[in-house]
């Protein structure tokens, strides 16, 4: 098969990439996005345009969904396929979800129910996973250097979302803050179960719309507004306060390793490590941590995000909050363990660390399950059969 592959550089795309040329498909890239993030619309219509007049291509394939990708593809009667890997996609709400020739599939069971009516055909539910082909042969060649560096009690590697947070823009203090600042507290509390949505009533949408530069919807496109509030500026509010109540909380009672490009100075506790290389540090930093934390960002409401795959693909110990979709795949306390409360999270660590034995034998059981049922390689097999 010929898979003209449109690329913007997420970390998802060379592994899927090499997953596919393993399977005996020839990949096309189009990369001048990676390059230029000012192309528009035009521009990504033209370059997807040029190159499937240019040669013959069976699949267009992105991660995450490119509206004007979709109708380039509708026009050529070619199937456009995308696998949803992050949330919220705001693209989604673009009338462009309802083409023919989509082939959706998305890695949260809640996002497929919310988008699944829209085009019943063209979308598709399908978990995210490793690619071991990659993932072995780093980590069967870890140096005494690498475990001197990276070795570690407790890691967290991603975004404290203090820069991905546009809720800081209400500042003023009124009524509608001091009830958002509350939901926002409410929801901490709640593991497994996403009710920002519901909280939001149009009294407290209009004025918050007045008070907040606002998500401006495309012109043919869903305007959700009572969603984008939800999961653009309530769900990455939340995420921000977790992560950085929890892990000051973490810091302060055991030693934490902390990879950010974030604003790290409300966790002055914490060992900072700078950046790691997604490619070639993080699964070692993973493999070689005794218990590496994940907290899954709000907006994934009951899916199992990149991360925790990441972690069990390299063999490491996840302590992650908990998700609906976790049981369904691995078993907690046997392949991975969760928490739903700070004072949880801060007794399993204790736990964790003082049993080394349990501990490893639940990484190699998540590694090994992960593995057999869930690989990359399985995944994307599944998305082309499927289509």
């Amino acid at each position: 098969m010929n898979i003209l592959f449109y690329r913007y550089n997420s970390i998802c795309e060379p592994d899927i990439i090499a997953v596919m040329k393993r399977l005996g498909h020839t990949v096309t890239e189009i990369t001048e996005e990676m390059r230029n993030k000012e192309l528009g619309a035009r521009g990504q219509m033209n370059l997807v345009s040029a190159a499937l007049k240019k040669q013959e291509s069976h699949i267009v394939f992105s991660i995450n969904f490119f509206p004007v990708v979709s109708e380039v593809c509708n026009i050529f009667h070619i199937p456009y396929v995308c696998w949803v890997v992050d949330s919220p996609v705001m693209e989604l709400y673009s009338h462009s979800v309802r083409n023919g020739w989509n082939r959706i599939f998305m890695f949260d069971y809640a996002l497929y129910e919310e988008f699944r009516p829209e085009n019943p055909k063209g979308i598709f539910y399908l978990p995210l996973g490793a690619d071991y082909a990659r993932l072995d042969p780093l980590l069967e060649n870890i140096s005494k250097k690498d475990r001197e560096k990276y070795a570690a009690d407790v890691s967290f590697i991603g975004s404290l979302y203090t820069e991905k947070c546009p809720y800081n823009h209400l500042k003023e203090e009124s009524w509608l803050k001091g009830f958002l600042d509350g939901v926002v507290e409410a929801q901490l509390k709640v593991y497994g179960y996403n009710f920002l949505e519901e909280c939001i009533t149009d009294e407290v949408l209009q004025q918050f719309k007045e008070k907040v530069p606002f998500y401006q919807f495309p012109e043919k496109a869903e305007h959700n507004d009572r969603a984008a509030m939800a999961h653009l500026y309530l769900g990455n509010k939340v995420t921000e306060q977790e992560r950085l109540r929890l892990l000051k909380r973490v810091s302060e009672e055991f030693s934490l390793d902390l990879y950010t490009a974030s604003d790290f100075s409300p966790l002055p506790k914490a060992n900072y490590r700078g950046l790691a290389r997604t490619t070639t540090e993080m699964p070692k930093i993973f493999r070689l941590s005794k218990i590496n934390l994940n907290f899954t960002s709000k907006p994934i409401r009951t899916g199992i995000p990149l991360r925790l795959w990441d972690i069990l693909g390299a063999g490491g110990f996840a302590l992650t909050n908990y998700q609906s979709e976790i049981p369904e795949y691995f078993e907690v306390g046997k392949d991975l363990d969760t928490f739903a409360s700070e004072e949880e999270l801060v007794e399993k660590i204790r736990y964790y660390l003082g049993h080394e034995e349990e501990r490893a034998k639940i990484a190699r059981s998540g590694y090994q399950k992960a593995k057999e049922n869930y690989s990359l390689e399985l995944r994307v097999g599944q998305i082309l059969q499927t289509v």
